[in-house]
């Protein structure tokens, strides 16, 4: 322990880039932290990196993937004090690493709470799989449903070199394009579909199509189902039996909000699923659109808020026996 008393020393390995930002600046503010900033010209230092490494209590790594494997090996033999939470894709599936998305189920909660590894979840997939794991858990979407799911994400989901080609002060004379959302991942590779199956309950991996648009920051991902395809024997299942069971699920919970069910008539007040509307926070929003034929499960969240930074603080809380909102912004003053 360092600092004032009941504060621990938290390490930022990758503090320059776009995710290890955000966590920083969460960090000042926490109460229960101690902020160990390595030097400018040391932060690709192996040996200066080991070190703030094993001081520290708990490690984010805001790495590529490879680096962030890397990284975990510089943990030195006997220390069994440091806790690591990897922000990178590299540990999602990985078998020694708690998957980080605590809402999923009370028993991956505690699993989070007693890890010494955990994987930070992907943006896409924390809003994919906070409404559909659920569904399937409960039967009333079958496991074998061929999921399809797009969604619509700001630019800074793709890190930096995303943010400089957005924000390139010749923008507009060398991509013009850029005005219109892009389509990608078209060979269904992204790299969050391991997580997305494997948490998800589902059979098969769903089709994924993510949509990068010009606006920084702010996710939404909408999942369409056939409500004749979600009925069974003796179990019809109807959009608001999707919408209750969801609204049971999280209720309580501090980052997932679950939004009053209208068949999608008055979404927003303008019928409207606005992506932005929970920048600047750390929680989620679920809806469930449409109507007794059709229906549109859909989740927004801040790219850089639950879809990242911010989970990643909740999980740090978690595992340091501190309240789960620690250092979190759950509302906005201009909260509607």
């Amino acid at each position: 322990m360092a600092g004032k008393t009941g504060q621990f020393n938290v390490y930022v390995d990758g503090q320059a880039g776009t995710t290890g930002l955000q966590i920083i600046q969460r960090l000042s503010g926490h109460p229960n932290v101690c902020l160990l900033t390595i030097p400018e010209e040391d932060r690709k230092n192996e040996e200066a990196r080991r070190h703030y490494i094993n001081r520290a209590d708990v490690v984010f790594l805001c790495l590529p993937d490879d680096a962030a494997v890397e990284a975990v090996t510089l943990i030195e033999p006997g220390n069994d004090r440091t806790k690591i939470i990897d922000a990178s894709t590299a540990h999602r599936v990985h078998p020694d690493w708690v998957y980080g998305l605590p809402e999923l189920s009370a028993a991956r909660r505690e699993a989070v709470r007693g890890a010494s590894r955990v994987a930070n979840p992907g943006c896409h997939a924390t809003a994919f799989l906070l409404p559909i794991s659920p569904l399937v858990e409960r039967g009333l979407v079958p496991a074998d449903y061929p999921v399809a799911c797009h969604s619509v994400t700001g630019y800074t989901g793709g890190g930096k070199p995303m943010i400089a080609e957005y924000e390139h002060t010749r923008r507009a004379e060398l991509y013009p394009d850029y005005d219109a959302p892009r389509e990608y991942a078209l060979g269904q590779t992204h790299k969050h579909l391991p997580e997305m199956f494997r948490y998800s309950g589902l059979a098969y991996a769903p089709a994924f199509s993510p949509i990068v648009a010009d606006f920084p920051r702010g996710l939404a991902v909408f999942t369409p189902l056939a409500v004749r395809l979600l009925n069974a024997p003796g179990k019809a299942v109807s959009p608001q039996a999707l919408w209750e069971a969801l609204a049971e699920r999280y209720s309580g919970s501090l980052m997932v909000r679950v939004m009053p069910y209208d068949g999608g008539a008055a979404c927003d007040g303008k019928g409207y699923v606005d992506a932005m509307a929970c920048n600047d926070t750390d929680r989620a929003e679920i809806f469930v659109l449409g109507n007794d034929e059709r229906v549109t499960l859909a989740c927004r969240l801040d790219n850089l808020g639950k879809g990242a930074g911010g989970a990643a603080i909740q999980n740090m809380n978690l595992m340091m026996g501190l309240p789960e909102d620690a250092g979190l912004v759950v509302s906005k003053a201009d909260d509607r």
